[in-house]
């Protein structure tokens, strides 16, 4: 017999009775009844109960180990009978009938309980991850995604991609966050960048002419956390193709991620084909460049309904509406709750009406709209009995990220929220560029390396706020799982989109020489997106916290509480890496 074990926790059945077994696991919970021991043993493969009777060695033994003790038992398979059977466990028909105990690894008492959720906060956990590892959700969590990143590793292959490598050391980009820097001991005072993302590499093997790459890659990005998106380190389904269009990078991305759903998601329904929003739609009618599709609600711009209105909270202001169906039942606290979640989000209140049984509109603010305010309101927004409208007024962006916000809130409060289905969408035709408020400079507003729709023409003729650039944002259910564009792949038409952004053309010929002298040796029109592997997973796992998809993640403050990281260094490393710190001076 094996040293260690004949089976799995997870594999004997009935037909297994009467046959002598070992098995090795962790004690994972103890029950005294009438002087019998009972035993769960877990493993990997899930858990076999042990039975261990008074005046045994076996009893001897297990009764005084504490849980999470790792052991070998040697035993016999018996059946439970009947009353006894556990139909939540695939071995609940057996149980073994232990002979001999051998402790393989002890255990210290426990800073939390592995075999409940209990209510261990997230910086003990994540200290003692190795623990927090074993508990069944976890470890189901992060088997998911093993198998989630196997099934688009044959899918991709399926799909006539080509797994390929790029560097983890390479040069600073500017993609939109910090990198992190690698001091050279070889070369003083230079750094190497951990990549952002593979773009620029990913772009070269489209120009070396490998037509259709795709790659699980890490990147590293120097930013706060969110709860869906972790700091430092993430791992992403890069992918890029040659000669295509937007469509032509969709078409594969859909079906990939319509198989993945519909195989990972536990039965929830998924929506294809992808409707296509341009980024200007999304902002209007759903106030956000990521929409929640499960909310069956929209917004609707009715700025010009108010211009020139007397009434104050409006007149000027960008204004949109909300129309809620079949609220007439909903009580005034339904009304104020909204208002108070608007306040929260850093509205000064939430305007509303109601639609009566006549049609006339009453409410807070119902005295304040004209007559023809009313006749007006109620053919674009198709009101009637029983509806409901809200209204923010405010500042463009602002009026849309409380909106937004408050359509996807209301929606789940008056029942105009769907469950359990994934509702996709691609957002496209995103600017291409935009100004900063505060110092009113032009800046690129999404991936650099876009191809401008108009080409060359577009950027020497309009207005730089005008263009828009062949990018794209697949979002599922409010979450953004990835950004993507058709890439610039011609050297002028990049030098002049840098040049609007304020990069003189010596900077961008230093920075992208590499790109920029492939560009120069036939480059093929090239396109491709990343989605977030931790996203995905995190959907399909229906966790709200990115965290809780990564084996060894980061808190919230980039620390790694389990290894100690960062860490400084002792004077003769950072001698030998020509590096001094300069810390600084508490205020």
């Amino acid at each position: 017999m094996h040293r260690y074990r004949s089976h799995t926790c997870g594999e004997l059945r009935a037909s297994d009775v009467g046959t002598d077994v070992r098995l090795s696991g962790w004690l994972h919970n103890r029950r005294d009844l009438g002087g019998i021991l009972f035993i769960d043993l877990r493993d990997h493969y899930g858990i076999t109960q042990l039975v261990a009777r008074p005046g045994t060695e076996a009893y001897t033994a297990l009764d005084k180990l504490s849980k999470e003790t790792v052991v070998r038992v040697d035993g016999r398979v018996v059946s439970r009978g009947t009353e006894n059977v556990n139909p939540d466990l695939p071995t609940g028909e057996i149980e073994i009938e232990v002979g001999e105990v051998e402790v393989l690894g002890a255990a210290a008492p426990l800073p939390f309980t592995i075999n409940s959720e209990d209510g261990v906060n997230e910086e003990r956990r994540l200290e003692y991850r190795f623990l927090d590892l074993r508990r069944e959700r976890m470890h189901k969590n992060i088997m998911l995604r093993t198998a989630v990143i196997s099934a688009i590793r044959h899918k991709m292959t399926a799909l006539g991609f080509n797994e390929m490598a790029t560097p983890i050391l390479s040069a600073t980009s500017p993609e939109g966050a910090r990198d992190f820097v690698v001091p050279s001991r070889l070369h003083p005072g230079k750094f190497y960048a951990l990549p952002q993302a593979p773009q620029q590499f990913k772009q070269l093997l489209m120009i070396s002419g490998f037509d259709r790459y795709f790659q699980i890659a890490p990147c590293f990005r120097d930013e706060d956390a969110r709860a869906d998106r972790s700091p430092g380190e993430f791992y992403q389904l890069d992918i890029e193709m040659s000669f295509v269009e937007q469509e032509d990078v969709f078409q594969p991305v859909e079906k990939l991620m319509t198989e993945l759903f519909e195989e990972f998601g536990g039965g929830r329904h998924v929506t294809s084909p992808f409707p296509r929003i341009p980024y200007r739609e999304a902002m209007l009618k759903y106030g956000s460049d990521k929409p929640d599709l499960r909310a069956r609600l929209e917004l609707v711009d009715i700025t010009d309904v108010f211009e020139g209105s007397e009434f104050k909270a409006f007149a000027g202001k960008h204004v949109r509406a909300l129309p809620v169906p079949a609220v007439q039942d909903q009580p005034r606290k339904f009304f104020d709750q909204l208002g108070d979640y608007a306040v929260s989000l850093g509205a000064k209140g939430l305007a509303w009406v109601r639609v009566a049984e006549d049609g006339s509109l009453t409410g807070p603010i119902a005295k304040f709209l004209t007559e023809e305010n009313v006749k007006v309101l109620t053919e674009r927004l198709g009101l009637e009995a029983g509806h409901a409208v809200f209204f923010g007024a405010g500042e463009f962006d602002e009026v849309s990220k409380i909106m937004g916000a408050v359509r996807v809130e209301a929606a789940k409060r008056a029942g105009h929220f769907e469950e359990n289905v994934f509702r996709f969408c691609w957002i496209v035709d995103f600017p291409m560029y935009e100004k900063d408020e505060e110092t009113g400079k032009i800046d690129f507003s999404h991936n650099p390396f876009s191809m401008p729709q108009g080409g060359l023409e577009a950027l020497q003729t309009q207005d730089p706020l005008d263009i828009l650039g062949w990018q794209y944002d697949i979002v599922c259910n409010g979450v953004e799982l990835s950004s993507g564009a058709i890439r610039n792949h011609e050297p002028e038409i990049m030098l002049k989109a840098f040049e609007i952004a304020g990069y003189d053309r010596e900077t961008v010929e230093e920075q992208f020489a590499g790109m920029l002298r492939a560009f120069r040796f036939g480059a093929p029109p090239h396109g491709g997106i990343a989605p977030g592997v931790d996203r995905i997973v995190m959907l399909l796992a229906d966790e709200p916290n990115i965290r809780e998809t990564i084996a060894f993640p980061l808190n919230g403050n980039a620390q790694d509480l389990m290894m100690g990281a960062p860490t400084e260094l002792e004077p003769a490393r950072l001698k030998e890496l020509h590096l001094s710190v300069n810390k600084p001076q508490p205020k």
